[in-house]
């Protein structure tokens, strides 16, 4: 008997589960237009109504009804639906609202989803429901007025654009609106038609600020072109809609994350209540959410919007689908190229090069002959010129040229040695300046991906405590948590803010410091490229194979020895320590044997009386006649025996310079084996921190979110959420400064052994890794 009523009460549940499940609920849409984004939302809308009334009905839809923003067809469509078996109509759009509005009574459920916000409704304070028979409207918290106040909050605007879709000047009193707006404000406005096309009616001249209401039936393509137009302007923007927009290019919005899936919620449970027998009428209008001030920082850079860090603490900072970009965006490459070519520093050491091949020259000039010409004018006492008889007359002119020639000089020929090896010893000075440049430049370059990093995840922080706090608020008004908390993360935010604007000005500074080194302007707007290890410029650093090497104890060692060798081979320190030493050797032996080399020339000149004249003039009758001009030659040896005892001292003080560069070439020698060393130890560490940074920061995300979780529950108190998005924050930066970190201390290797990759032709640099290689194979 028992199996029996059991039976039966299974056999009744199907055929009320049956009869349940059998009745079908037939929906009609009408849209103003259809696009490909309405089409993907028409198609998740239809998902949650038939997830929601499953249980009770099977839901049928019939082909959406669209207008084309035309009144006649509206009309019409509307007709249509309400003669069909349709049991329920969806009515979306601006079109479809003006013409369901004007109806006066409404034979069948309707649910009202209009493009109109709460501006033009007119409902009496308090009113929550329709209460009008069979229709029900969905209101979001929109509002044009309230747009302009916290646009006017965030940029204080003169003369503002209002865009606006073509059609809906048409339909709807915006006109007004925006007048009886204006006249008790101090600013203007100016309406600008959207065309369908996504083009403008009139261009954005006498503008400084641009509110977008229209643009919602526009395809991506045509979105884009048109914030483009506006941003190239440099005109601060405000959107009606979603914060969507401000992702896009948009500056600002004070709609929060996209809501549709609490309007579609909202239509389904209406759907749902409706088929369950409530008449529309009873049905809620108001749709609630809190709207969040948003703002895209890329795009206040690209047009210098005037962004003050107190505004951080009261919105959410976003990002663009562009990122925008600096005119002056540097890659690590950029800047070693930059230096190189710009430097002050390095353009001063370069001159020193150019005065030590001046040295050269002097030093060589000494075996370049030496001509000299001179003229003479004499007056002599008339009486001596008279007893002279033609000697000495009165007046004479005379003219003469003289040759010297130096043959040969061992300090002459020392001395251009000597200059040589000092001019050399410059080159490699200023190369070892340069390879400091380029790693102050390197340096510079990954402070400032660090302090842009952490500017970043300090933002990301921000919003993190914003997120807190607002689960601390809504703990407090279902009574599961005190206000206490809700003190706390405001005191949390004020920080996370202070630490905010810190890290940006930080990042300012590192900007600096590279306008610096680039020779450029101090204050010019720069950026800095991400470097990820592996990757961009970093492909061919075979960071795996490196890697390997360092994590073998075996293999270590080799990898250190070759590194060494190759240091000491490149190091323009032990090259400039040895030319000096040639410079010293060659002094040495000039002042040692060189001091008993005789000095040998040769002279020359030649004579000319130019004019005689005056008293004792003339020769006296049967003197040979005297030539006028006449010329000599000379060979001149000398040894110079003593000198003060000058060379000896020469001498000694050179052997004295000569021992103090060997020791200064030892202790080179000892840096650099340290220097190896040590930076291969900070790389292995650093390949342990990348490794183990990703698991903790991975660790460290799931944990916040767990705890988020628990807090929102009630389950762990407000100190152990602080604490998890303390670790989470800096499980963040340690693994970001890990990557950064392993690069610059690649740099400081390179730097070390003198030889840059990214400096470096592909052949230079696959030659390096195959002699390594062949060193370390030789090893084993």
């Amino acid at each position: 008997m028992k199996n029996t009523t059991l039976l039966l009460l299974l056999i009744f549940a199907q055929l009320l589960g049956y009869s349940q499940s059998s009745k079908t609920v037939t929906i009609s849409i009408l849209s103003d237009k259809s696009t490909a984004k309405t089409t993907q939302l028409l198609t998740k809308l239809q998902n949650e109504i038939r997830s929601v009334v499953s249980p009770s009905a099977t839901v049928i839809f019939k082909d959406v009804l669209e207008n084309r923003f035309d009144i006649e067809t509206a009309k019409s469509n509307y007709s249509t639906s309400i003669n069909s078996d349709a049991d329920i109509i969806l009515a979306f759009g601006l079109i479809n609202t003006i013409v369901i509005d004007k109806e006066e009574q409404y034979p069948k459920p309707i649910i009202l989803f209009g493009s109109a916000n709460s501006d033009f409704y007119d409902f009496p304070e308090g009113q929550k429901t329709s209460e009008t028979d069979n229709i029900t409207y969905l209101i979001a918290p929109f509002s044009y007025t309230k747009d302009l106040d916290v646009f006017r909050s965030l940029f204080d605007y003169k003369r503002i654009g209002i865009i606006i879709d073509d059609f809906m000047i048409k339909q709807l009193p915006v006109k007004k609106i925006f007048d009886d707006y204006f006249a008790k404000k101090d600013s203007s406005y100016q309406l600008i038609l959207l065309n369908k096309d996504g083009s403008l009616s009139t261009d954005l001249k006498g503008l400084d600020a641009v509110y977008l209401t229209g643009g919602f039936y526009l395809n991506d393509i045509e979105f884009k072109t048109l914030i483009k137009s506006i941003n190239s302007k440099k005109l601060p923007s405000f959107s009606a809609f979603s914060k969507e927009d401000v992702k896009k290019g948009i500056l600002a919005s004070n709609q929060p994350e996209t809501n549709i899936d609490q309007f579609f919620r909202r239509i389904a449970l209406n759907v749902e209540a409706i088929v369950e027998g409530s008449n529309p009428s009873e049905l809620p209008i108001l749709l609630e959410y809190k709207n969040k001030l948003s703002l895209n920082f890329n795009t206040a850079k690209e047009i210098k919007f005037p962004l003050r860090y107190s505004m951080l603490g009261t919105m959410d900072i976003v990002g663009g689908e562009n990122d925008f970009i600096s005119e002056n965006t540097y890659s690590l490459l950029d800047i070693m190229n930059g230096l190189i070519g710009r430097n002050l520093e390095l353009e001063a050491e370069r001159k020193n090069i150019d005065l030590s091949t001046q040295d050269i020259k002097t030093a060589k000039s000494n075996f370049l002959p030496n001509i000299s010409a001179s003229t003479t004018g004499t007056y002599i006492d008339p009486k001596l010129a008279e007893v002279s008889f033609g000697e000495a007359p009165e007046f004479t002119t005379e003219g003469s040229v003289e040759l010297e020639q130096l043959v040969y000089s061992e300090a002459a020929a020392a001395g251009v040695t000597v200059q040589n090896n000092l001019q050399k010893a410059q080159q490699e000075t200023y190369n070892a300046l340069e390879l400091d440049a380029i790693l102050n430049g390197s340096v510079a370059y990954f402070n400032a991906l660090i302090l842009k990093t952490n500017a970043q995840i300090q933002a990301r922080n921000l919003e993190v405590t914003k997120k807190n706090l607002e689960i601390s608020e809504q703990n407090f008004q279902a009574g599961a948590a005190g206000k206490s908390d809700i003190f706390r993360f405001r005191s949390e935010l004020a920080q996370n803010m202070q630490t905010l604007i810190e890290a940006g000005n930080q990042l300012s500074q590192s900007y600096y410091t590279i306008n610096q080194l680039m020779n450029n302007p101090i204050a010019m707007e720069i950026d800095v490229q991400d470097a990820n290890i592996s990757e961009g410029l970093f492909v061919n650093y075979r960071y795996d194979d490196f890697k390997e090497i360092l994590d073998n104890p075996k293999l270590r060692p080799h990898l250190v020895h070759f590194l060494i060798e190759e240091a000491k081979k490149n190091a323009p320190e032990l090259k400039n320590i040895g030319y000096n030493l040639e410079a010293t050797r060659r002094n040495y032996k000039l002042n040692n044997a060189g001091r008993f080399v005789p000095i040998v020339a040769l002279a020359g000149g030649y004579d000319l009386e130019i004019s005689r004249s005056g008293i004792g003039s003339s020769y006296l009758e049967g003197t040979p006649d005297i030539p006028s001009g006449y010329y000599f030659a000379a060979l001149k040896v000398s040894l110079p025996i003593f000198n003060q005892n000058t060379r000896n001292i020469n001498k000694q003080t050179a052997k004295i310079q000569e021992d103090q560069l060997n020791i200064q070439k030892a202790n080179i020698n000892l840096s650099i084996e340290n220097n190896i060393n040590m930076l291969i130890l900070d790389l292995t560490n650093e390949i342990a921190n990348i490794q183990i940074s990703k698991v903790a920061e991975d660790a460290a995300k799931e944990s916040l979110i767990l705890t988020q979780n628990s807090y929102r529950e009630g389950a762990v108190p407000l100190i152990q959420l602080i604490d998890a998005q303390t670790n989470y924050l800096q499980s963040q930066i340690a693994r970001a400064n890990a990557n950064y970190n392993y690069l610059l201390a690649s740099m400081q290797l390179e730097r070390s052994i003198g030889y840059f990759f990214l400096m470096n032709s592909e052949e230079s640099n696959q030659d390096f890794i195959q002699r390594a290689r062949a060193f370390i194979l030789s090893k084993n």
